[in-house]
This record gives C-alpha cells, sequence and structure tokens, in this order.
C-alpha cells in the first residue's frame, strides 16, 4: 500500500472542507432546491395533527363531457412534477395544453380534451387520522379554443 503524499494528503483535506462548509450554508441559507447541500424539508417537518391532507389530481373533461383522470398513466407526466411546478400553472393555466397534448399523444383515438384542471382533494384529519370527509378545491383551470 503506498503512502498518501503531502499534496495528496491537502487536495483531500481541501475537498472535505468545502463539502463541510457546503453543508453548513446549506443547512442554514438552503432550500429543498440546494439538495443535497440543502435541507429536505418535506422528511424534516410535520403538519398539525388536525390539519387537513392534500391529495393533488389533475382532470380533464373531453367534448364529451366525460371526466378523465390524468395521472401518469394517461400522460407520462409523475404528480410530483405537476405538484412541483403548481405555482407556474397557476400563474399561466394554458400551460395545461402540455398535459393534454401529453394525453392526446398516448390517447390518439380519445375524443379531444377541452377544459383541464387541477384538483387538490382535502382530507380531514381529526387526531391524526383520517375522519373519513374530504373537500375538492379546484386549484387551476383551462379551458381549450373550441
Amino acid at each position: 500500500m503506498e503512502t498518501l503524499t503531502t499534496r495528496g494528503r491537502a487536495v483531500r483535506l481541501g475537498v472535505t472542507a468545502l463539502g463541510l462548509a457546503l453543508l453548513l450554508v446549506g443547512t442554514v441559507r438552503g432550500t429543498d432546491d440546494d439538495f443535497p447541500f440543502g435541507p429536505f424539508r418535506m422528511y424534516s417537518t410535520s403538519d398539525p395533527p388536525d390539519a387537513p391532507a392534500p391529495d393533488t389530481r389533475v382532470e380533464g373533461v373531453d367534448r364529451t363531457g366525460a371526466v378523465v383522470e390524468l395521472g401518469q398513466d394517461a400522460t407520462g407526466i409523475r404528480r410530483a412534477e405537476i405538484e412541483g411546478q403548481q405555482g407556474r400553472y397557476v400563474a399561466d393555466p394554458a400551460l395545461l395544453r402540455q398535459v393534454a397534448d401529453a394525453y392526446a399523444e398516448r390517447h390518439p383515438a380519445a375524443p379531444a380534451l377541452v377544459e383541464m384542471r387541477i384538483v387538490i382533494r382535502w382530507y380531514g384529519i381529526r387526531d391524526g387520522r383520517p375522519t373519513g370527509r374530504w373537500t375538492d378545491e379546484t386549484a387551476v383551470r383551462w379551458q381549450a379554443d373550441r
């Protein structure tokens, strides 16, 4: 086994110090986007025991009036991608056209979608347990030009 040179030892110590500095700065000032050098708050926080639990979904309405659930199998777009970009969809609902286009590519024989919406189902929670009740909130709605 060869001995580590003084220069090699200095490089390794420098890289280690840099990594530790990034972790420290990321922990103090970072956001989830800075992961792995920033905190990953998704797993480090919790909601109050009576706070409702959100369940986000995307649905479309086709030209026959049928409501179509637009999950990953229907569009190829994961729910996490929709949730992560929800602020952009709220600011510009026309972006939902991309989801409609992804559905049309996978289902060319299906009736065209004329309306898209992001719906949040808020499940009631009491003392940390589901109550069996929920309410739906339409967070974003977009209608195609007919």
